[in-house]
């Protein structure tokens, strides 16, 4: 299925030279001049990425950035003047899935599209976990040792984790390959006492993320579900 793609800038130069170079790739695609604009496309078709310019007039892109993140919208690669790219890194924490500075090459900001699409896909590949009776789980190259609240690398590397780390990530690791929204794992965990803010649980889900994954960025343990919440690609073998 030909895969969606909206481009918000307020260039129109940019948004048509975009639109014809990946309409050329098989790429459906709809503009928007703006973030009003933004929003009435997305409550009317279904889109599978947004690129998003960081410099706009009314509604800036990271403001627009956390938007798409409140409302878990389509994955996100921002645009951005090389004098910018500090604005997009803060737009990756906010969530963005990859940034690419203007002037850019084409080719190389198709590929970009592509790896982030691909990562939005289902993963076949799961992650074994086996449990200790109800003191320990392994998992990928961890174990989560539950007595003592470590988590321990299969080198004897022990990464310290909070309270909200370990609760977090007890939960995905008792409810593997389950979607989890956001009320699910506030509920799983220690409620709002844990997470006083929904927002709160992303950021706490990126730095686990940073403890747990390979490249945290493209993470491969806590896959995002898009417009659902999150989900550990784990298989729990007891």
């Amino acid at each position: 299925m030909m895969k969606h793609i909206l481009i918000v800038d307020d260039q129109a130069e940019i948004r048509d030279s975009l639109e014809t170079y990946l309409k050329q790739h098989a790429f459906q695609v709809t503009q928007a001049d703006g973030g009003k604009e933004m929003r009435s496309v997305l409550a009317a078709e279904q889109i599978d990425l947004v690129l998003l310019d960081v410099m706009m007039p009314d509604e800036d892109g990271l403001t627009l950035c956390k938007y798409l993140l409140e409302i878990q919208g389509p994955p996100v690669i921002m645009l951005t003047a090389m004098d910018d790219a500090t604005d997009c890194v803060v737009g990756l924490e906010m969530g963005a899935d990859d940034y690419i500075t203007k002037p850019f090459i084409p080719r190389v900001l198709l590929a970009r599209i592509k790896a982030v699409l691909r990562r939005q896909q289902p993963e076949t590949k799961t992650t074994e976990i086996q449990k200790e009776s109800d003191t320990a789980y392994h998992f990928d190259i961890w174990r989560l040792d539950k007595q003592q609240r470590q988590l321990i690398r299969n080198d004897d590397l022990i990464v310290p984790l909070s309270s909200s780390d370990f609760y977090l990530l007890e939960v995905f690791l008792a409810h593997p390959q389950q979607v989890l929204s956001r009320d699910q794992i506030l509920n799983l965990t220690k409620g709002r006492d844990a997470f006083p803010f929904d927002r709160s649980i992303d950021n706490q889900i990126s730095r686990l993320r940073k403890k747990i994954e390979v490249d945290p960025q493209h993470p491969s343990l806590i896959k995002t579900v898009w417009g659902d919440g999150y989900m550990f690609t784990g298989k729990n073998s007891k």
